[in-house]
């Protein structure tokens, strides 16, 4: 039984020391491992924009509500659903007649008050009045002349005419019926020139000026159109934290509609000196970013900070300079006393 038992162990002793005879070579074998072979990318300046896209509504120039200013009868409609009127052309004629008759009725006031004006001045000049006599005549007589005044203007409020040259809408009313101002008759747009509508985002508030280009296309239709941004409201709203922005569009052949969706597309800034890598360079950590540099045979980790991010690029605003070489390819593999050897260079 001990016999047994020593060669048991003895046999346990001649394995235990081969393994370690085999794997004794695969140790130095690693200790022994080359330089790890990288692909990098020497740093160059590089032109760099930023673009986003947007929703937009097409809008008529002018869009322009037709009410009466004051309550009546329509006894004329001018114009036809869909035509094309000039500016100050009548549209529409509410009865009057009520309002001529006064009218009538002040100027023979007017004629009399005005004779019995020019009698009393000639008294007054020989003392045949006293001063306020004279004066009440002349009241009498300012105050039949406003109220000619008041009455012609209500009776022009009875022909409402066309405020520019533009495009009618849909009818609301029909002939006779009777109006007041919170009637809408019909609409009026200016179409051969339109707007474009959008809204961005705040923090590219001070990159959106007047005059500036912008591209936007309309669904089902393959076309890019151009527009000029006119101006931006005043203030950012509150709470969807955007700014309005309207552009005037370049629509020669005048075949948009307005009321279409449209999708804007804004190039904010152009910087032709800017330094950028290859996404995949960068290496995210809870407090920073980083990129590795190849500087004789050895990696350097340093900090940065970025940009605008693209496709397939990052732009780096600070850490890495034009003629820097980054690492591309091994990121998960360098260490800081790694020993490394150039790939491909880009």
């Amino acid at each position: 039984m001990k016999q047994l038992t020593l060669l048991t162990a003895s046999l346990l002793v001649l394995l235990i020391s081969c393994e370690e005879k085999k794997s004794a070579p695969k140790a130095m074998d690693s200790s022994k491992g080359g330089p790890l072979s990288v692909d990098v990318k020497i740093v160059a300046n590089d032109t760099v924009s930023e673009s986003i896209e947007i929703a937009g509504n097409i809008l008529p120039f002018e869009l322009t509500e037709i009410r009466p200013e004051i309550s009546g009868r329509i006894i004329s409609l001018n114009f036809k659903e869909g035509s094309t009127v000039q500016k100050n052309s009548l549209l529409v004629k509410l009865f009057d007649g009520d309002l001529q008759a006064q009218l009538k009725k002040l100027q023979v006031q007017q004629k009399i008050a005005n004779k019995t004006e020019e009698r009393q001045r000639e008294l007054l000049k020989i003392n045949g009045i006293s001063q306020q006599d004279y004066d009440l005549s002349l009241l009498q007589l300012n105050n039949i002349e406003a109220d000619i005044e008041l009455l012609k203007v209500n009776i022009s409020k009875t022909e409402i005419k066309a405020p520019y040259t533009g495009r009618i809408g849909l009818r609301n009313i029909s002939l006779g019926a009777f109006v007041s101002p919170s009637n809408i008759i019909t609409s009026i747009s200016q179409v051969d020139q339109k707007k474009i509508s959008f809204s961005i985002p705040e923090r590219y508030s001070n990159q959106v000026k007047p005059g500036m280009k912008i591209n936007f296309g309309i669904e089902g239709i393959d076309q890019s159109y151009t527009a000029t941004v006119l101006a931006s409201e005043s203030v950012i709203e509150s709470q969807t934290r955007n700014l309005k922005i309207v552009a005037t569009i370049n629509d020669g052949k005048n075949e948009l509609v307005p009321g279409t969706f449209a999708k804007v597309s804004l190039t904010l800034g152009e910087n032709t000196h800017a330094v950028s890598v290859p996404s995949q360079c960068v290496i995210p950590s809870a407090r920073s970013k980083q990129v590795v540099l190849y500087k004789n045979g050895e990696p350097v980790f340093v900090n940065v900070k970025t940009g605008i991010r693209g496709a397939d690029n990052v732009q780096i605003t600070e850490g890495v300079l034009p003629g820097d070489t980054v690492i591309v390819t091994g990121l998960l593999f360098i260490r800081k006393d790694s020993k490394l050897k150039l790939g491909k260079i880009q």
